[in-house]
């Protein structure tokens, strides 16, 4: 998203100034408005969006982030942080990329302002949590818990990734074994059967006639999968497809489970990191709902930001949306009337971590016996379906 440069007035009458990302002009002005600013000017920042150099890898993000706070903790400057950090890293695009937000500090520019001209590097939990410590001389504090966040993040996606790495792999070896079986075995038996002039059993029909259609369309076969797979992306590239598609990933079912457990983790995680760095609950709700990763949990925490700003506490709309889970609702409930609310929704996201190592290992025993007995099936149907006719031969030949 692009950032913009504003100017304004706060309770005290003070002129402020500092760095939104966010999605419109009008967007920016009415976060900063309920922030309590008298808007003065938002303005875009035109390098925001052509000086950004590219992703950055979550593992090395986590690393620099950690090594920045101890940097900043032990009173080095700010420039002299960024200038080791950029010549120790390996990732040559981050290095580009710090060295631009090192180059931007060093003008005179807030880490902020530097920070958010790289959106595909910095999202907005970093950027606005960065600033929430800039502003609150707690620089520190702020970057070694934001790289705790991204340390359980990088985490929370490798567990949902290593379950995912079986069922691929046998449904790949499922695939190769049977495509293998069509090209060479079954045109051997179909040939064999060809001189025989009598009628085939069915289920031979069909091997053999999926077997000429491999063989011989295997190109149109390899297109057509290519259009599906891109048009599902760009579906789902669209709020209505990719709200579709997520409702569906959801009821999946045991993967469902799994998705919708690793979502509320980093929904509680998220929002109590941004809450516990002094991110206003509106704008941390904003963020949270922009990094969940489901559509339909980001319309769900949308929708309970609304009725926030109405003047509501968190939990009822919380429940009244009916994704998130009656235990997260209630703690979160407990920490709004305690208000703990972020140490309650940093217990509940350890909860949940601990669910989906759980769930993950429920889901991988699962899998491992229903995709042998698939492949299994699959294979034995055209084992028999290939012998069928060699069986008929036989009982022909035993009544002669």
């Amino acid at each position: 998203m692009p950032a913009y440069a504003w100017k304004g007035k706060n309770r005290l009458g003070e002129v402020q100034e500092g760095v939104l990302v966010s999605n419109s002009r009008d967007a920016a002005a009415a976060t900063l408005k309920r922030n309590g600013f008298e808007v003065m000017n938002v303005r875009l920042m035109a390098a925001a969006g052509g000086r950004s150099l590219g992703k950055v890898p979550p593992k090395d993000l986590a690393i620099f982030t950690r090594q920045f706070s101890v940097m900043i903790d032990a009173g080095l400057p700010l420039v002299q942080c960024l200038e080791i950090l950029g010549a120790q890293q390996a990732h040559k695009g981050f290095q580009r990329i710090i060295a631009s937000v090192r180059e931007d500090v060093e003008k005179g520019s807030t880490l902020q302002t530097a920070l958010s001209k790289h959106p595909k590097a910095f999202n907005d939990l970093f950027v606005n949590m960065v600033g929430a410590g800039e502003s609150g001389g707690i620089l520190d504090v702020i970057l070694q818990r934001l790289s705790g966040y991204i340390e359980k993040s990088v985490k929370l996606t490798a567990k949902v990734k290593s379950a995912m790495t079986y069922p691929v792999a046998v449904i790949s070896i499922a695939i190769a074994v049977v495509v293998v079986i069509m090209v060479k075995v079954i045109p051997v038996f179909s040939a064999m059967y060809s001189g025989m002039g009598s009628k085939l059993p069915y289920p031979t029909i069909v091997c053999i006639a999926i077997s000429n259609v491999i063989i011989n369309y295997w190109w149109l076969l390899i297109i057509s999968i290519g259009i599906v797979v891109v048009g599902l992306r760009q579906y789902y590239a669209t709020p209505v497809g990719r709200l579709q598609i997520d409702t569906v990933m959801l009821k999946i079912p045991v993967l469902g489970d799994v998705l919708r457990k690793v979502a509320v983790a980093r929904f509680c995680r998220t929002l109590g990191t941004l809450i516990s760095s002094g991110v206003p609950i509106l704008e941390g709700m904003d963020i949270t709902a922009k990094t969940s990763g489901n559509m339909v949990i980001q319309n769900a925490i949308l929708k309970s930001k609304d009725a926030v700003e109405q003047g509501r506490n968190i939990a009822t709309p919380m429940a009244e949306t009916k994704v998130f889970p009656p235990m997260v609702v209630q703690m979160v409930g407990v920490g709004e009337a305690t208000g703990a609310l972020d140490a309650m929704l940093s217990k509940v996201a350890d909860f949940y971590e601990d669910e989906v190592d759980n769930a993950v290992a429920s889901m991988t025993s699962l899998m491992e016996p229903i995709m042998i007995a698939v492949l299994g099936v699959i294979v034995g149907f055209i084992v028999i379906a290939m012998y069928m006719p060699i069986f008929g031969m036989a009982a022909a030949f035993d009544k002669s």
